[in-house]
């Protein structure tokens, strides 16, 4: 009698282990997107110039991508239904509503990864922009960017066919980071 119980203990605490490993690379993943938006800006090093605007959230995108598919993540970038990049208010540092969503493309159907030789195509791709990249400067307040990821994570041990019998058997869970746009350095050219 007492087998039974132990074993759901056991399969619960192996789940939960493999649940907080996906969780640690997402987090990871968004707080590289993250990092990557707040020294790019808008693309150059000054707020006037966007000439180099329209790498940004490829690169943003890229640097999510690349920790997902980095050794010993156990997330696949099939799991992640939307990656989102959006602009939060530097006086009161909440959303404004501008975002750019991002959903997976499957078989590297996404725009090209600016500066990858040989050319890397990424494997999500913009479905709605409201928050065009030539618009971002590190002003004062500095506004911020946010990277927030949405992906279903999907039980691996017998747990899963017990709670599938409820519920779908998957679990959906989002994470996100926000960072400061970094101001400009008055000097040229575009960010590398």
């Amino acid at each position: 009698m007492i087998l039974p119980v132990i074993l759901f203990l056991l399969l619960g605490m192996v789940e939960m282990g493999f649940a907080i490993s996906n969780n640690t690379s997402i987090v990871t993943a968004t707080r590289q997107g993250a990092a990557v938006g707040s020294e790019l800006v808008n693309g150059s090093y000054s707020c006037s110039n966007s000439t180099y605007s329209a790498s940004v959230d490829p690169q943003i995108i890229g640097a999510v991508e690349g920790v997902l598919l980095s050794p010993g993540s156990p997330v696949g970038v099939t799991q992640v239904s939307e990656i989102d990049i959006f602009e939060v208010s530097g006086t009161t540092g909440s959303a404004t509503g501008r975002m750019n969503k991002w959903v997976y493309a499957p078989g590297h159907s996404g725009p090209a990864l600016p500066g990858s030789s040989p050319t890397q195509y990424l494997d999500f791709t913009p479905s709605s922009v409201t928050w065009d990249a030539s618009l971002r400067c590190g002003a004062s307040p500095a506004p911020g960017i946010g990277v927030r990821i949405t992906y279903t994570y999907k039980f691996i041990t017998p747990l899963g066919n017990l709670i599938s019998a409820f519920s779908s058997g998957n679990i959906t869970m989002t994470d996100q980071t926000i960072m400061s746009l970094q101001p400009p350095s008055g000097r040229s050219g575009p960010v590398s």
